[in-house]
Formats: C-alpha cells, sequence, structure tokens
C-alpha cells in the first residue's frame, strides 16, 4: 500500500496543469478508456436491488494497514472496517471484506478489485475503500465512479519530545538527526531527495509506519515522517506530531473515498448518501476518534 500512495501522488504530481484542477477543467485532456465489454454480472459486481435481494455486499480493503484496515486474531478493525459497516447498515445488508495487497498503482488495483477482475483469483467487491480522489485521474478511469469522500489525509512529523523540548523539527534537521519512514513511501522518496539528498543519510527504513513508530517510542530514531493518521494511531504521551511546511513536497494532503463499477450507479449514489449522513450526524468523526486518530472532513 506504501509502494502504491507514494506512486499514485507521484502521478497526480506529474498531471499537466494544478494537480488538483478546478472542475471546469479537470477533464479538458483526458482521453477515454476502453469500457470492459461481454463481462457477466459475477465479474463485473451487483445491482444494489441484487445486494439487497442477496443480503450483503463485498468492500475491498488494504490488507495490514491500521489505523485503516486490519484482522486482529482474524476480526476485521480499522477506520475503513467501521465506515464499510455504515455503509452496509444504511443499505441494509451485512458487509463482508476482501482483503488485497496493492497492486503496482491504483488504477491497476481499480482495475482487479472493482471492474475486471485478475488475471488469476481474486475477486471483485462492490466498494473498494480508501481510493484516493482528484478529479483529473477520475476523468482518466471512466470505469469506476468515485464518490463517497470521507475523509482528508496529509504528511506530518512526529518527534520525541525529549529529543525536541523546544522546537519542534522539519525536514532540514534531519541531516542531523534520524528520521523513521516507510520503505518505499512518499516520506521515503521525498527525504531521500531533500536538499541535494542531504538527509539520505539520516533515514531509517521500516517495513511498516507503525514499525517505523514503534522504532521512535523505543528512542531509536529522534522523529518519524508520514501519513498524519498512520503517526496519531501510535502517539505515546512521549511523542509529539505536528505538520510543517513542507518545502518541494509535489502532493502533502489529499482526499480519501471510494470507488463503485460505472455500470451501478444508484449504488454508488446510495453509497454517497450512507457517508454523507454519517459525516453530518458526527459518526465518522467518532470513528477517527475510537482509533486515536485526528478527523479531517474531506472536501467535498
Amino acid at each position: 500500500m506504501r509502494r502504491l500512495l507514494a506512486t499514485t501522488i507521484l502521478l497526480l504530481a506529474g498531471l499537466s496543469g494544478p494537480v488538483f484542477a478546478q472542475a471546469n477543467d479537470a477533464c479538458a485532456d483526458y482521453t477515454p478508456q476502453p469500457k470492459p465489454q461481454n463481462a457477466s454480472r459475477d465479474i463485473v459486481g451487483q445491482e444494489l436491488d441484487e445486494i439487497m435481494d442477496r443480503g450483503h455486499m463485498l468492500f475491498a480493503v488494504y490488507e495490514d494497514y491500521p489505523p485503516y484496515s486490519w484482522k486482529d486474531g482474524g476480526t476485521p478493525r480499522g477506520i475503513d472496517i467501521e465506515i464499510a459497516r455504515l455503509i452496509a447498515e444504511d443499505i441494509g445488508v451485512e458487509p463482508r471484506f476482501n482483503f488485497i495487497a496493492a497492486g503496482e498503482n491504483l488504477e491497476a488495483d481499480l482495475r482487479f478489485n472493482l471492474w475486471k477482475g485478475a488475471l488469476i483469483g481474486g475477486r471483485i467487491a462492490n466498494v473498494m475503500m480508501r481510493v484516493p480522489w482528484d478529479p483529473s485521474f477520475a476523468c482518466r478511469v471512466e470505469q469506476v465512479v468515485f464518490t463517497g469522500q470521507y475523509g482528508g489525509e496529509s504528511i506530518a512529523i512526529a518527534y520525541s519530545k525529549s529529543a525536541y523540548p523546544e522546537e519542534k523539527p522539519v525536514p532540514a534537521y534531519f541531516r542531523f538527526d534520524t528520521v523513521a519512514v516507510e520503505n518505499d513511501s512518499i516520506s521515503d522518496f521525498y527525504l531521500s531527495s531533500f536538499a541535494g539528498g542531504q538527509t539520505a543519510g539520516k533515514i531509517k527504513r521500516f517495513s511498516t509506519m507503525a514499525a517505523a513508530m514503534d522504532a521512535l517510542a523505543a528512542g531509536e530514531v529522534m522523529a518519524a515522517m508520514g501519513p498524519r493518521s498512520q503517526l496519531d494511531h501510535g502517539l505515546t504521551p512521549d511523542i509529539g506530531v505536528h505538520q510543517p511546511p513542507l518545502a518541494g513536497f509535489a502532493i502533502s494532503e489529499w482526499t480519501v473515498g471510494v470507488g463503485v463499477n460505472f455500470r451501478y450507479r444508484p449504488l454508488s449514489y446510495t453509497v454517497d448518501d450512507a457517508i454523507r449522513y454519517a459525516l453530518e450526524d458526527g459518526r465518522i468523526e467518532k470513528i477517527h476518534a475510537d482509533y486515536g486518530v485526528t478527523f479531517h472532513p474531506p472536501e467535498r
């Protein structure tokens, strides 16, 4: 997932014009993609009435990705899991989960899990959670409806309060101070090239952001850099977190939502309504608080 996120953000950063283009010109330069043809219903998903008749719906969520989605003793847990349960409850069906590994990029994940299916094995989901949203990207991928934006994410820095009793660290500090990142993440790429590579020697890479935060808590590093929600989830009383300006960072903030196969507009409308209701009455904000995560409302 980390490599997927980094690739996706870098891809969006490379689009011509403003990254988050205004609605009236977001689709100006896109080239239509081929839509799936001659695909049976069991391949591309189900209509809303079929889901309701069947009594359950399938959500694609990323595996081993706390605080968003993971299995705790076989029980699905995480912010995305709880939001998916809200959606299913609003529709009146049972939620089921397909834990997926991140593919080469976001387009591949959408293709394998929402509208075409993997070459070998795999299952098509009715809804895919934690899909980064961008209007230009949405124009290019016509096979998916990007809807139900339910939160914002951003890059931040967690730090040892004892190591930084007065001034909070900024990237320039990591020319001399150790910093933990998740391997192949957007933070890893950013710090590796920051100031002509001057911070590269102080980077300590870990397989997950949770492991990076554990290293910070154990005093193995002085700071950690990554998505704010993952830093919040790993905070201790001895660790602080802040979001300084990040010079040269292509996209340090983004919106997340869901994806639905383009054939099933009634389902996408219903999912969007369920998320909107849960945002308005505070249920989604409470889910974030329950996992110790600061909630950032989406830019809908």
